[in-house]
């Protein structure tokens, strides 16, 4: 009886169908999160030895499960007085961030290898292994020091993140470091970028590291597009027209990134992606409470956020505040891509610094990322460039640049 005839006779009788072979869809080449996060005791507590399961969302295992390849792991001081005090502690500070992630590849060779070129990306993904990439947060860790930036090309570093929130000494921010007593920002304060600003873009560009726009401020933005010969990129940022935040990048900008060759990686925030004030003052308010219980006066993200009152705390917060969604997110690609071009849109999580959407609540959810580009009509082409391939194009250029 042929196969046809077969099934029908089964119909016609009430029997079932065979199961057809489902297929997943694929995954994209290679998967690149341009901002990961990591606390100041990473690899040195248990809690935080991501060869384990741990309550970071960004872990070993939690990258192999969700599709996550690779990462760039992000040296983040916050920022201080501009003095040597100051200066002095950022660099120490950068210092426990160099060496944890240092200790994590010595632990793990078998499993994470650091990536410090496009082709070593794609080698150790060819290998089955991750990839960990380094990217600097706020370039006041180099202590005003020119050198530390060919110091920090040397430990793997190729990004540079000019600032963070707060004006530094390259330049000035998108938000204000308000407990440090900056007013808001305004046009007559956004001074843009300094002449130490200037000089670390230049020498990035000599050395083949990546400048970084993030949390910079419009006119430290436009100063950056004229002074940097190479392409640009913007870590974890979002498209202002779609919310209006200070942290996210207006529609000229975004063209202007994206006409020098530049990437704008799209960031997974919820405060850049849903106006929810509600939710905020919940959240502070929790943090205050759960401070205060552990017998501190302030809060402190890496000592508190991993509690277990802090866990129940925002569950009940999401049930009255909800998450933006990965569709929410998936909305900012699209607008980025529309307004910069396919090929200047990327993906940040900013996971364990604030980030993770319902959806994508940490790297094991990696994949609801790429199903929620394919549900807004990318194909698996555009998905290939926005998932890794418009970062790895961009970073070849930087390194072509240096060369020449």
């Amino acid at each position: 009886m042929n196969r046809l005839r077969h099934l029908v006779l089964l119909a016609l009788l009430g029997g079932s169908f065979p199961a057809l072979a489902q297929t997943a869809p694929p995954d994209p080449p290679i998967t690149i999160d341009t901002h990961v996060d990591i606390p100041f005791t990473y690899m040195r507590e248990p809690r935080f030895d991501v060869g384990k399961d741990t309550p970071l969302l960004v872990d070993l295992g939690k990258m192999e499960r969700g599709g996550l390849n690779a990462a760039f792991f992000v040296i983040w001081v916050p920022q201080h007085k501009l003095d040597a005090a100051g200066y002095a502690k950022a660099v120490n500070q950068a210092e426990q961030k160099y060496e944890a992630i240092g200790r994590m590849l010595m632990m793990y060779p078998d499993r994470i290898r650091l990536a410090t070129s496009p082709e070593q990306a794609m080698a150790n993904r060819k290998a089955g292994l991750l990839s960990a990439m380094i990217g600097i947060e706020n370039a006041y860790s180099l202590g005003h020091d020119l050198k530390r930036l060919d110091a920090a090309y040397d430990r793997g570093a190729r990004y540079v993140g000019l600032v963070h929130v707060g004006n530094n000494d390259l330049c000035t921010s998108s938000l204000p470091d308000k407990d440090n007593g900056e007013a808001a920002m305004n046009s007559k304060g956004d001074h843009g970028m300094t002449d130490f600003g200037r000089q670390v873009v230049a020498r990035a560009n000599a050395l083949g590291i990546m400048v970084d726009i993030s949390h910079a401020s419009d006119a430290c933005v436009r100063d950056a597009l004229a002074v940097s010969k190479a392409p640009l990129i913007a870590s974890h940022s979002g498209a202002r027209a779609v919310l209006d935040h200070p942290r996210n990048l207006p529609d000229d900008l975004l063209r202007a990134i994206g006409a020098k060759g530049g990437v704008i990686q799209a960031v997974a925030y919820k405060e850049f992606l849903k106006n929810d004030p509600g939710r905020e003052a919940a959240e502070k308010k929790l943090q205050a409470e759960v401070a205060h219980a552990a017998g501190d006066k302030e809060y402190d993200s890496d000592k508190h956020d991993y509690l277990p009152a802090m866990a129940a705390g925002m569950a009940k917060i999401q049930q009255q505040f909800p998450l933006p969604t990965v569709d929410d997110y998936v909305k900012q690609i699209r607008h980025i891509a529309d307004v910069a071009g396919i090929d200047h849109v990327g993906i940040a999580s900013d996971f364990d610094g604030g980030g993770g959407i319902t959806g994508w609540k940490d790297a094991s959810e990696t994949r609801n990322v790429t199903a929620a580009l394919r549900r807004a009509g990318f194909s698996d082409a555009d998905i290939a460039k926005i998932w890794g391939g418009n970062l790895l194009r961009v970073w070849r250029e930087v390194e072509r640049d240096a060369r020449h």
